[in-house]
């Protein structure tokens, strides 16, 4: 869906505002609410309907309302999509896909055959995969991964290549939580001969903490399956990409492109999937503050238990790019902080629900501790009303290759979920589990755990591909 309305300044314009200033006014939870979401005019139905039809009438060969076919498009998708326009601060392009893979197989189609892609080198495992695999071996692409995080400038620019069209970002990373200066990189990359799109995999901290597209990012994508429906009972993804062109940046023909391609291979979301994304996204902003708050809490609590040997959270004001973490706040976040009594604020500030941590004794402990929480529920994905915890090494990130993981920091890392219970039921649920282990091996430093508290297999889905 097109939207031509929306609230901010894109990064890429010199300033100049993409669309007109039509709901600068309206709140971030307001746009999440009304924006595509307004009354039946047909019923007056305050809810819009699922239209489950996958064919439409027509008045007269090519004479129709708006839909063909619901491979097409749908009523229920273009008002998903208008709301994401309208939560993706800068936004004037949004499509959903059927997953966020879908997504990124998509987007990596449309570069083409023997592009080359850069990317940060601590990326998701379905994205690795398809990177190292699929696009590899079906269309010749190269991708460079480097540390987007430490490298200087010269080491960048070094990277890209005559044909690179494309440089993938996440920030915070998953699951180490790097983070990467979104704006230093797009700087970068528009020194480039090849002028290279820059992406951002914005799932993690969602529209609501992280606007990349002021930050001057040309296309960010979402697993939808993750905060923005928020309850655990959808897969879905999306793109979303700025509305107003600029010279070397034609965002209407990248979405025309994309759209094609994804109804040549049909990777389009349901009808009733799109309903329930969207009944998701309109409580985004309440969520995710509550997210936010309980995962501060919860690692402000990990930081201090002596099973704990550290822990990753860039709120926390420990955390050596905690700076960065609070420079790259969407402006509705920066509001909410300022609603947050100071005394609540000391140790850090809330930014997103992604807490990663290493316990004592390494992995085998790790993998021990898992079991024993009750409230935290093992599990792959994020992002639910319900917090979940997972080994990478193990479970998402097993698709990368051992001497990678442990290169990059994964293996023997813990990534929580933290949801929305009451923060001190799961700091409670953390301490008994910790405290557990901690009697079980008491040591820690010789990683000794019993046979019965570590199973041979893998927990989950060892081909890691969620």
């Amino acid at each position: 869906m097109t939207i031509s309305i929306s609230d901010h300044a894109n990064g890429h314009a010199n300033g100049v505002k993409r669309h007109s200033k039509r709901s600068s006014e309206l709140g971030f939870s307001t746009r999440a609410i009304h924006i595509g979401s307004e009354p039946d005019p047909t019923t007056g139905a305050v809810i819009p309907p699922i239209s489950l039809s996958t064919t439409y009438k027509q008045d007269e060969v090519g004479v129709h309302k708006g839909f063909e076919y619901s491979r097409s498009g749908n009523p229920n998708r273009d008002a998903l999509e208008r709301t994401l326009v309208g939560l993706e601060a800068g936004a004037g392009h949004a499509i959903a896909f059927a997953s966020g893979s879908a997504t990124t197989a998509t987007i990596l189609q449309s570069l083409g055959p023997n592009s080359h892609v850069l990317s940060v080198n601590d990326v998701y495992g379905g994205t690795f995969r398809y990177l190292t695999r699929v696009a590899k071996e079906t269309m010749g692409t190269e991708t460079t991964f480097v540390d987007l995080e430490n490298a200087t400038d010269d080491e960048i620019l070094g990277a890209m290549k005559e044909n690179t069209k494309l440089i993938w970002i996440e920030s915070p990373t998953n699951p180490t939580l790097r983070l990467i200066d979104i704006p230093r990189i797009v700087a970068l990359a528009r020194q480039a001969p090849s002028k290279p799109l820059v992406l951002v995999d914005n799932t993690f901290l969602s529209p609501f903490y992280a606007s990349p597209l002021l930050q001057g990012a040309d296309i960010v994508i979402h697993s939808l399956t993750k905060y923005i429906n928020g309850h655990s009972d959808v897969i879905m993804g999306a793109a979303i990409l700025p509305s107003l062109s600029t010279p070397d940046r034609d965002y209407d023909d990248l979405v025309q492109k994309l759209r094609f391609l994804q109804n040549a291979h049909g990777a389009v979301p349901s009808a009733f999937d799109c309903w329930l994304a969207q009944r998701g996204a309109k409580t985004l902003a309440v969520r995710m503050k509550a997210h936010g708050l309980n995962a501060l809490r919860v690692a402000s609590f990990l930081t201090s238990h002596p099973a704990v040997e550290h822990v990753i959270y860039p709120g926390l004001a420990s955390h050596p790019l905690h700076a960065l973490a609070r420079a790259s706040l969407s402006p509705h976040t920066e509001q909410f902080l300022s609603t947050i009594p100071s005394s609540s604020l000391v140790h850090g500030i809330p930014y997103g629900g992604m807490v990663s941590f290493r316990v004592r004794g390494g992995a085998r402990s790790a993998e021990a501790l898992l079991p024993r929480l009750k409230l935290f529920t093992l599990a792959e994905s994020l992002g639910g009303v319900e917090s979940l915890a997972e080994l990478p090494a193990r479970m998402t990130h097993a698709s990368i290759p051992p001497a990678e993981r442990e290169a990059l920091g994964i293996e023997g890392l813990v990534r929580l979920s933290c949801g929305i219970e009451e923060a001190e039921d799961l700091v409670e649920d953390l301490r008994g589990a910790l405290d557990e282990l901690e009697d079980v091996d008491s040591g820690f430093g010789s990683g000794s755990v019993t046979p019965s508290d570590v199973s041979d297999d893998a927990p989950g889905g060892a081909n890691g591909l969620h």
